[in-house]
């Protein structure tokens, strides 16, 4: 596994248990991944000089404190700056 691969799975791991995210987003078009040999990372985007976080929010959450939260987490594992973006909304309601 490459660094780039190992550290696209370890974002996507640390974000979703980040309070208030509901999901990763790959974005309106799928072009919020990191494409790997054989597979796809939705929602995190890891480039040579930056990482982008695409994801749906819980509406219960704020969001800004839960974007906040996201980027100190993925912080922790990368020099590199991190960019937050939400895509989506999620309603914490159940469906019956």
């Amino acid at each position: 596994m490459t660094e780039r691969s190992t550290l696209a799975d370890r974002i996507a791991v640390t974000v979703r248990d980040v309070p208030g995210v509901s999901a990763l987003h790959a974005g309106a078009l799928g072009e919020a991944v990191t494409l790997l040999p054989g597979r796809r990372v939705p929602g995190v985007r890891v480039g040579d000089d930056a990482v982008e976080v695409h994801l749906a929010v819980s509406d219960s959450r704020p969001v800004r404190e839960t974007a906040d939260a996201v980027r100190t987490a993925v912080t922790t594992l990368t020099d590199l700056p991190v960019t937050v973006v939400v895509e989506d909304l999620a309603d914490d309601v159940p469906t019956a």
